[in-house]
């Protein structure tokens, strides 16, 4: 172990994934108070499937408005409209995906990479050059890792790499634990939508249980 001491990691932000967009209406009306409200550092945008035009009509009027919150918007799959609608970038599933994408994403646009079933697919990921790695989101199934699994596999990420790595909380208390874990940023969707309170008291909720975690546990050790 090296005697000096790590630098304390940043508190962890807020990454917000949307319901699945068919009609933005609602979405470019709630977004910029939602957004003013806590610290969200990206959006992940969520289109339902239609013809190309129309998605990049969408990705377009929902970009502005979260860039000008100075947030990233990411768009979930559809690398190649990224470019086409203004957005940040794009959020992929699995290995292959991100290699396919990543010759129209760099050295530009950012390339997230989830879907990694083993450690060996998430240091790969690493390698290839993703932005950031996503930890715990439901495969096609539903079914996810536990919580303890999400939060060792977050430990592990951030004990050993460079790249911001990201864990996706079904809950508060999921939010608290993954941020306590490592996580540089918790990717929080349907637990603000479907929030009886509304989206804006949910999100205040999950940015408040990841600032908690992170000032109980301020320091990580440094690579060893």
């Amino acid at each position: 172990m090296s005697n000096k001491s790590p630098p304390p990691r940043p508190a962890p932000r807020l990454y917000l994934a949307t319901p699945l967009v068919d009609d933005p209406a609602s979405l470019l009306a709630e977004l910029p108070g939602l957004l003013a409200s806590a610290d969200v550092a990206a959006v992940l945008l969520r289109l339902k499937e239609t013809d190309q035009r129309t998605m990049i009509s969408r990705i377009k009027a929902l970009a502005a408005l979260v860039q000008n919150t100075d947030a990233a918007l990411l768009v979930d799959g559809h690398p190649e409209l990224v470019a086409r609608g203004g957005a940040d970038g794009a959020h992929l599933s699995g290995i292959a995906a991100l290699e396919e994408a990543m010759p129209s994403l760099k050295p530009d646009r950012i390339a997230g990479v989830g879907a990694l079933a083993t450690r060996h697919d998430s240091m790969s990921a690493g390698e290839m050059g993703a932005d950031y790695v996503l930890f715990g989101e439901p495969d096609a199934q539903g079914q996810r890792p536990s919580a303890e699994a999400i939060a060792e596999r977050l430990d592990w990420w951030a004990e050993l790499f460079e790249p911001p790595c990201v864990g996706f909380a079904t809950s508060l208390a999921e939010a608290h634990e993954f941020a306590a874990s490592g996580a540089d940023f918790v990717l929080v969707g349907d637990l603000i939508w479907a929030d009886p309170r509304g989206p804006k008291a949910a999100l205040a909720d999950a940015d408040a249980a990841i600032k908690k975690a992170h000032a109980a546990y301020p320091v990580r050790q440094g690579h060893g």
